[in-house]
C-alpha cells in the first residue's frame, strides 16, 4: 500500500536520491513466438548535494523468445560533478529477425524480406565541458554485424546495389561538438541542444568491410509556453559516405524517438533528414500528455527533394516515476502514410524517458 501511495503521490523528493524503475516484457509476433523480458532504469546524481548536478542514467534490456532469440542491451550515460565530464557507453548483443524492404524512400512492403541479424556493438564517449554551454569529446565504437536470409530469391539477394549482404565490422573513431543550454536533460522545458558528430571507419579488417565516414547533426530547442505546457522542436541530420555502404549501416527512418509510425528500416538510405515538433502539457507533477507532429525522408546525394517528405503525428501519455528527476514512462501512438495498396503505416511505442 505505501509503495501504491508513492507512486500516486504528487510531491516531489527534494532529497535527489537514486531511484531504481524496472518494468516486465510480453510481447508475441509470428516471427518470434512469445517474447519475455525486463526493462530497467537506474537514475542518480554524481554529487547529490550539488542542484545543478545533471540527472545521471543506466539503462538495461534483456528479452528473450520461445524461439530461442536473445536481445540484450546496457546503456550508461554520466554527467560527472559540476557537470564537467559528460561520459556515454553502451553495449548491446542482439540475435533477432527483422524485416527489409529494400533501399530509398519509396519502398514496397510487398517487398518484406525477413532477415536474422546477429549484432553485437561496443561504444563508448567522453565530453569535456568548456564554457558554460559548450562541450568536446571523443568517441569510439566497434560494430560487428551477422546476417541470414530467410527468404533466398527475395529483394535482399536480388538487388545488385545491395553491399555487404552477409554483414561485416568495423571501428567508429568520432569527434563531438556540443552545445547544452537546457534546464533538464530528462525533461526539458527551455533551452537548446545542438550535438554534431563526425565519426570514420578505416580500413582495418580489410576485404569488403566498410570504410568512410558517419556524420550526425541532433537540433533541439524547448520553449515554455505556460507554466504547464512546453512546445519542443527538433531536427535529425544523418549522413554515410564511403563507396559501396553496406545496407545495414544506411541511416533508418523510424523509431520510437523521431518518426514515430514508421517501421525502423521500412526506409534507409544514404541521407537522413527529419524534423518534429512536439507540445507538452504537464496535467500534474505525476501525469502528462504530449502531441507531436513531423516529417522526414531518406535520399541519395544530389536527389534531395521535399515532395518526398512522409508525414507523421500523434499523441501520448506520460506517467512520472521521478517527479524530481522528470523520468517518466511514456506511451506514444504515432501514424504515417498510407501507401496504395498498403494500410496505413502506425506504431505504439512504450518506453522510458521522453523521445527528445
Amino acid at each position: 500500500m505505501k509503495l501504491i501511495k508513492k507512486f500516486l503521490s504528487n510531491d516531489t523528493d527534494t532529497s535527489r536520491k537514486s531511484s531504481f524503475l524496472p518494468l516486465p516484457v510480453l510481447t508475441y509476433a509470428q516471427e518470434t513466438g512469445a517474447e519475455i523480458g525486463a526493462l530497467s532504469l537506474y537514475s542518480f546524481y554524481t554529487d547529490p548535494k550539488d542542484s545543478l548536478n545533471r540527472t545521471s542514467q543506466i539503462t538495461g534490456a534483456a528479452t528473450f523468445t520461445t524461439k530461442k532469440q536473445t536481445n540484450f542491451q546496457l546503456k550508461a550515460d554520466i554527467w560527472s560533478p559540476k557537470n564537467k565530464f559528460h561520459y556515454t557507453g553502451e553495449i548491446r548483443f542482439k540475435n533477432f529477425p527483422f524485416n527489409f524492404y529494400g533501399i530509398g524512400n519509396n519502398t514496397l512492403a510487398s517487398n518484406e524480406n525477413p532477415l536474422n541479424q546477429k549484432l553485437f556493438k561496443l561504444i563508448g564517449g567522453i565530453e569535456k565541458q568548456f564554457g558554460e554551454s559548450r562541450y568536446s569529446g571523443f568517441n569510439i565504437a566497434f560494430e560487428n554485424y551477422a546476417f541470414k536470409d530467410k527468404n533466398i530469391g527475395g529483394i535482399l539477394s536480388s538487388d545488385p546495389n545491395i553491399f555487404d549482404k552477409d554483414g561485416g565490422k568495423l571501428l567508429f573513431l568520432g569527434f563531438t561538438q556540443i552545445y547544452d543550454s537546457r534546464n533538464s536533460n530528462t525533461y526539458t522545458t527551455k533551452g537548446t541542444f545542438v550535438r554534431a558528430n563526425y565519426s570514420y571507419a578505416p580500413n582495418i579488417f580489410g576485404g569488403d568491410n566498410f570504410v568512410g565516414s558517419l556524420f550526425k547533426i541532433d537540433f533541439r530547442n524547448f520553449q515554455s509556453l505556460s507554466k504547464k505546457t512546453s512546445l519542443g522542436l527538433n531536427a535529425h541530420f544523418q549522413s554515410l559516405n564511403g563507396e559501396n555502404s553496406p545496407f545495414y549501416l544506411l541511416p533508418q527512418l523510424g523509431n520510437d524517438e523521431m518518426m514515430r509510425a514508421y517501421y525502423t528500416g521500412r526506409y534507409r538510405d544514404e541521407n537522413l533528414m527529419a524534423l518534429q515538433s512536439e507540445i507538452r502539457y504537464r496535467i500534474n507533477p505525476r501525469f502528462g500528455i504530449v502531441g507531436f507532429a513531423g516529417t522526414g525522408n531518406v535520399f541519395k546525394r544530389r536527389e534531395f527533394s521535399l515532395k518526398d517528405f512522409k508525414p507523421n503525428l500523434g499523441g501520448g501519455f506520460r506517467y512520472f516515476f521521478d517527479i524530481e528527476k522528470g523520468l517518466s514512462i511514456r506511451m506514444d501512438y504515432g501514424i504515417g502514410e498510407k501507401n496504395p495498396g498498403e494500410n496505413r503505416q502506425s506504431g505504439f511505442y512504450l518506453s522510458l524517458g521522453e523521445a527528445f
